[in-house]
């Protein structure tokens, strides 16, 4: 019999010729398939080395590269776009996370801030949430993250800096410094894996490997 993922089963070719079976026949093939399954049994194996199985494949060496370039294109893609385009896509973004009323601000002497938005975490419980967007190259330092930090000061219960570039250790380390307000710190490569558990502006894909027995089992 043959099965497929969903666990249909079907009779083959060899299974349909060999009915009907009486019960002296059925008894037979019983036996002589225990023996074949007590035959295959493993053996121990020796110690320190490992056999894997015929049917596993080995990983394909072409996916991490393949991942590596739809991230770099993406990357590519965010760096081209510009100040204000990066800006609403933050709030794009912001809004796909499960952020409300967020909207632009960008108004110059703000200290940085670019947006704000509202976190409610339940019908009794809310937090405001400041933003900035820096599409970099490079990375983010302490000192920048502590003048966002300062141009929150009591207006927000918690700060965000987006960025295309990354954080230096330092800047890391001031954002959760203790008895100041919190910053979340968004990379370049956590922005693209936002991207892709939102799937923004990526569409998944599935790739098939044939599976030659279904095929061979209808000659």
């Amino acid at each position: 019999m043959g099965s497929s993922k969903r666990g249909v089963w079907t009779l083959t070719e060899k299974g349909r010729a060999a009915l009907p079976v009486s019960d002296a026949d059925a008894c037979a093939i019983f036996r002589d398939v225990a023996a074949t399954f007590a035959k295959g049994k493993p053996t121990e194996p020796e110690i320190g080395k490992s056999t894997p199985p015929d049917d596993v494949a080995p990983p394909s060496s072409d996916s991490p590269a393949v991942e590596q370039s739809y991230r770099n294109e993406v990357a590519s893609k965010l760096q081209a776009l510009s100040g204000s385009a990066f800006e609403r896509f933050c709030q794009r973004l912001l809004r796909e996370s499960g952020f409300q009323e967020v909207s632009i601000t960008g108004r110059s002497g703000d200290g940085g801030i670019d947006g704000v938005g509202l976190l409610q975490v339940n019908p009794l419980v809310s937090f405001k949430v400041l933003f900035q967007c820096k599409r970099y190259v490079g990375s983010v330092t302490v000192s920048q993250v502590r003048d966002f930090r300062g141009a929150m000061a009591g207006r927000a219960d918690k700060g965000i800096i987006i960025t295309t570039g990354s954080f230096t250790a330092e800047a890391r380390k001031e954002a959760v410094r203790d008895g100041v307000p919190p910053i979340e710190l968004v990379d370049g490569e956590k922005l693209i894996g936002m991207l892709e558990q939102l799937e923004l502006g990526l569409k998944p894909q599935t790739i098939y490997a044939i599976d030659p027995a279904f095929f061979e089992s209808f000659d």
